[in-house]
């Protein structure tokens, strides 16, 4: 029988792998560790490897294992996919999937969550109640039919925050070299810099490459206006923390919503109540009344969980038969 080992599942993730199993009659074991040297030999035995983490795996020898095991690919079930050598994979006859739209709409909803919280000032009224005080000034707010939303990427998630706002009466702009007929109605195209200056609230939906790390730096960040937010729901390395903590503290911009940030690997995802956070970029944030921190849960949904896992084991099953997955990424 086949036999798919999974990498770092979660408690919630075991109904849809059960139910995946019974219609598929394929063998899937699972462990709660991550992906990477000290862990590959747990793959040894096993015809697919299914992966979810935010630590990186440079070491070409991990995949010069899963060669020698006789595996075939490696599989992520989640969208990005920075944290694996591609190179290594492809020269070790890998191939990598991913699952870039697991439901768009968990992540755009989250995006108008934090949007909401900021405009309305939330943070800083939830600091204020902390002390008994329930005054009104600095909190009043506009409202979202008269912003401009700017959306960097608009792929099929930054598409979906794009309707979100745009059917709640925001004008929206986009900035992407790929122009979709179906957003024809419901934005406007503009460079990256228009799209800086002008917009009211900034949304990063890129993937992470060498083109889009550290996109949003302290140029990027002087450009926006000082009365504006910056969204990073996409990946954490695409905004400059440091220049992000100095333009908050400047008053460069108005706030932030983080759903990722550089360093965030053994971090998000872990209860760290009892040990020490060697993070002092977030800790710096977390004390920010006008920044939102979320432990990178824009995925996380009842539907995306049950779509990140159907949609990885097909892959996988897929492949071991001999056919292409239209998720492969080298």
């Amino acid at each position: 029988m086949t036999k798919i080992l999974m990498y770092t599942v979660r408690p919630d993730e075991r109904a849809a792998i059960d139910a995946w199993v019974a219609a598929n009659d394929i063998q899937v074991d699972t462990n709660t560790v991550e992906f990477g040297p000290d862990t590959v030999d747990l793959a040894k035995g096993y015809d697919g490897v299914v992966i979810q983490q935010h630590g990186a795996i440079p070491d070409e020898m991990v995949y010069q294992k899963l060669k020698a095991f006789g595996i075939k690919q490696l599989t992520l079930r989640i969208t990005g996919y920075d944290i694996v050598n591609l190179d290594a994979a492809t020269a070790n006859g890998l191939v990598v999937t991913n699952v870039p739209a697991y439901s768009p709409r968990s992540v755009s909803e989250l995006v108008l969550a934090q949007v909401m919280r900021l405009i309305r000032h939330l943070g800083e009224a939830s600091a204020r109640e902390a002390k008994d005080d329930y005054s009104l000034a600095g909190l009043e707010a506009p409202e979202i039919h008269n912003l401009t939303v700017g959306i960097i990427g608009a792929g099929k998630i930054g598409s979906a925050v794009a309707r979100i706002f745009r059917a709640l009466g925001a004008t929206v702009i986009v900035s992407d070299p790929v122009k979709r007929p179906e957003l024809a109605d419901t934005v406007s195209y503009v460079d990256l810099n228009t799209l800086l200056t002008t917009s009211d609230v900034v949304t990063v939906h890129t993937p992470l490459d060498g083109l889009t790390t550290h996109l949003i730096d302290a140029d990027a960040l002087r450009k926006m206006k000082p009365t504006a937010y910056l969204i990073n729901a996409a990946r954490g390395p695409i905004v400059d923390t440091e220049a992000l903590i100095k333009a908050l503290n400047d008053h460069t911009i108005a706030g932030a919503a983080l759903d990722t940030i550089e360093g965030e690997a053994g971090i998000f995802g872990e209860d760290r109540s009892q040990t020490l956070v060697d993070n002092q970029a977030l800790e710096t944030l977390k004390a920010m009344p006008n920044v939102e921190i979320s432990p990178h849960i824009g995925f996380y949904t009842d539907a995306a969980v049950k779509n990140m896992i159907d949609i990885s084991l097909d892959d996988v099953k897929t492949i071991l038969e001999g056919g292409k997955s239209a998720h492969q990424v080298n």
